[in-house]
């Protein structure tokens, strides 16, 4: 529930907008219309995620969301995923730090901490239509966008696989038949600099094209004090994603988008919070020093500060991350006299390449490096109707995934007195049929039916790390080999009441479904056998959902909230258990682990003050606790009360936020837009231990642009992190002997960075 001083704060604010409220009310006006800025963060934003022939006003949709248009996100300064990772009630959208570009997003309390590719994400990420088959290369730049929903809850239903937690949604821009262009080169304080640019019009007078180039260089942020290094974590990014729209006939569309990037960049920057520096061997004999319980001069120069309030890092190795992708994303629309309705043919393939090398003792001394390489290819293809019969309308769908995964790593331990390799192959299909019909009981009452069922099948090799059977160009022999199905039944049942034309209220209950599966990172060692655990399938997790919202809008426009409160039961909740491991570094073990409840409420609201002067909030609480375990997650080894009172990883019990934007008209010579927002998010485990943790953070960012009347350019100059507040990736536990009590590998996020952005319009 948070500490006492933690409760007044959040009642603080509450009170804080309850006023703001108010005070609007008492000076409401018959009607509402703002310009610039303010207008354009006031504006409904169409959403598609009921998946109809046309899209929705997100007001009008029973969904829990939050979406952004592109000129939204324009407005955000809205560089990658990332950027949104504190905006938003109850989601957390980071990098896990471990590999970059890496998600780990958690959404209500459900979320995973793991690269480990044949992990299932809780959170599904949507590109254009294609689903992301696995974490890594998700959290790319962005630029040039329609837009993004995130959905919070479970969507199976509609996209099925792997979206207990909740959907992230991401629309490029389309071309279109009028010309147009957009550039924009940013610099910050550090000297990293962004160029993008796209230009988009009709070809013929059926084609119309759009291209789209992005290119970012980040010289590096952090200091590394044993290279020396200043510019620690620099990378180089750059995608170009050419697309066409072809109007096959009156009734018939294709759309085609294609893209290709590439990621050169320093692994992962990270501390080890260890609370001593001395190394020694796994047979306790010091590789280094003279007595295990000095800490040695050779390393007292490096003088670093390890403290959680530090981005000080001694890294001897800074290691590398090379990702590369391409894909090709085809959607078919075609409109029929059945239903008045449009069939949609979304085919897609993507792969993904990366090698990377990093630091995981994260000290000045080779105690543990690793190499890593990862091959996926996927194929996925939705076939899809959406139309309606008189007062029901229905969307159907068939849908077919298919992936191959082939992952390597190899870990150098002691300065190379210890090397050891594994890795694993996966086939990986997953079929499945859905409908939802959306049926009119009157003009204010909507009755929603829908279910999905859904095949998962995964043919799997993996060659245990311990073992030693693979090296960084493949792997001699596997010690298992299986083949696994899986498939769930989710239905939904819903209501929707519309009260008036600015007012729905809704309810639902649905079931998530999480497909079982492997671990291609199998490391442990048994201590009471000397040898691997023996690697085993996950049982699928399984999920029921209710939920109870409210969307208003009130004062002619001037005021809106969404609100929800939503009660989840996952049984056999599949979890990845990292574990200190003497002799292979670190073991990540995944098991069914409990039966749990995650229970909880958001609210968000935005308010015109004035038409120049816009006031934004939102909060988000959630609370979790296990019903049953599965087995020993604390670690003592037996399974007791002490396991049941664990807190759940990765749920932060309290995020909240507040913002301002204002618009300040220059009579003729142009407009200022202001923006501040601060956002906290509480803190929260990482291991299902609680061992290690996620620090509690505070974040406020702000910018000041100019457009002047006469001109198609904004100048703008942006804060981020302004109290440059340290937050990590992850922080997974070491073996004491790679930094004493408490070692760590505990990758770290930037923290201030201020900086010049110039956006163009033709």
């Amino acid at each position: 529930m948070g500490s006492p001083s933690s409760l007044k704060q959040h009642s603080a604010l509450l009170s804080a907008c309850s006023v703001v409220t108010l005070w609007l009310a008492s000076g409401a006006t018959p009607s509402f219309a703002a310009e610039g800025s303010v207008g354009t963060l006031m504006e409904e934003v169409q959403v598609t995620a009921r998946k109809r022939a046309d899209a929705e006003v997100l007001q009008d949709v029973p969904v829990a969301a939050t979406a952004y248009s592109g000129d939204q996100l324009e407005a955000l300064q809205t560089k990658d995923l990332q950027s949104l990772s504190f905006k938003m009630p109850n989601v957390q959208l980071d990098d896990v730090g471990t590999v970059k570009n890496s998600a780990s997003f958690t959404i209500r309390g459900l979320g995973v901490n793991s690269t480990i590719p044949t992990i299932d994400p809780t959170v599904g990420v949507f590109v254009d239509g294609m689903y992301m088959g696995i974490n890594a290369g998700v959290v790319t730049d962005l630029f040039d966008l329609e837009g993004i929903e995130i959905l919070r809850g479970p969507q199976g239903l509609l996209f099925g696989r792997n979206v207990t937690g909740g959907a992230v949604v991401i629309k490029n821009s389309r071309p279109t038949e009028e010309f147009s262009s957009r550039f924009k080169v940013s610099l910050t304080d550090n000297f990293d600099t962004t160029a993008a640019g796209s230009i988009n019009g009709a070809i013929t007078d059926s084609v119309n094209g759009r291209l789209t180039v992005y290119h970012h260089n980040d010289r590096g942020w952090f200091e590394n004090v044993a290279t020396g290094n200043d510019n620690a974590g620099a990378s180089d990014n750059w995608f170009i994603r050419p697309s066409f729209s072809i109007q096959l006939n009156d009734t018939a569309e294709l759309l085609v988008r294609m893209e290709h990037g590439r990621m050169d960049s320093d692994a992962a920057v990270a501390q080890n919070r260890g609370s001593e520096h001395y190394i020694v061997d796994h047979g306790g004999i010091p590789i280094v020093y003279p007595s295990a319980t000095q800490i040695a001069e050779s390393l007292e120069i490096y003088n670093w500060d390890n403290s959680e309030d530090s981005f000080e890092v001694a890294q001897d190795e800074e290691g590398s991350q090379k990702d590369e992708w391409s894909q090709v994303i085809t959607e078919f629309n075609k409109d029929v006299a059945f239903g008045s309705g449009t069939i949609t043919n979304i085919l897609a393939w993507r792969e993904f390449d990366a090698q990377g090398l990093g630091d995981v003792d994260a000290l000045p001394l080779p105690l543990f490096h690793a190499e890593s390489s990862l091959e996926q290819s996927q194929v996925s293809n939705e076939l899809r109707y959406a139309g309606r019969f008189g007062p029901t309308a229905l969307t159907s769908g068939l849908y077919w995934f298919s992936q191959d995964l082939s992952a390597l790593e190899r870990r150098i331990l002691n300065g190379g007195k210890k090397i050891i390799g594994g890795g694993g192959k996966q086939d990986h299909s997953t079929y499945g049929i859905f409908a939802q019909a959306d049926i009119d009981l009157n003009e204010a009452w909507v009755l929603t039916l829908g279910g999905r069922y859904s095949i998962e099948e995964k043919d799997t090799k993996i060659a245990s790390v311990p073992l030693n059977f693979c090296t960084m160009n493949g792997c001699a022999a596997y010690d298992f080999e299986d083949s696994e199905s899986w498939n769930a039944f989710t239905p939904k049942v819903g209501l929707q009441w519309s009260v008036s034309n600015d007012t729905q209220l809704y309810t639902f209950w649905t079931k998530g479904f999480r497909s079982g599966g492997y671990n291609f990172r199998n490391a442990g060692v048994d201590p009471s056998t000397q040898k691997p655990y023996p690697p085993q399938a996950t049982e699928q997790e399984e999920q029921n959902s209710f939920e109870i919202g409210a969307k208003v809008d009130w004062l002619d426009g001037r005021l809106r909230t969404n609100m929800a409160v939503f009660h989840n039961t996952i049984d056999d909740m599949q979890r990845e258990i990292n574990l200190p491991d003497y002799h292979t570094g670190v073991a990540q073990i995944i098991r069914n682990t409990a039966d749990t409840t995650i229970r909880g409420a958001e609210l968000e609201a935005m308010a015109a003050l004035t038409e120049s002067l816009l006031f934004t909030f939102n909060v988000g609480y959630v609370d979790g606790d296990y019903d049953k375990v599965l087995g020993d997650i604390s670690g003592d080894g037996v399974v007791d009360d002490t396991d049941l009172g664990l807190n759940i990883p990765r749920l932060a019990s309290w995020t909240y936020g507040v913002g301002l934007v204002h618009d300040l008209q220059l009579i003729s010579y142009g407009t200022i837009t202001s923006r501040v927002n601060f956002n906290h998010r509480d803190t929260s485990p990482y291991t299902d231990d609680n061992q290690r943790w996620l620090s509690e953070a505070d974040m406020l960012d702000f910018s000041i642009g100019y457009t002047p009347d006469s001109a198609s350019f904004t100048v703008s100059m942006f804060g981020k992190n302004i109290l440059n507040e340290v937050t990590e990736g992850n922080n997974t536990r070491l073996p004491p002997i790679m930094g004493g009590v408490g070692a760590s590998f505990t990758p770290i996020n930037k923290g201030r960075i201020l900086g010049l952005e110039f956006i163009y319009e033709l």
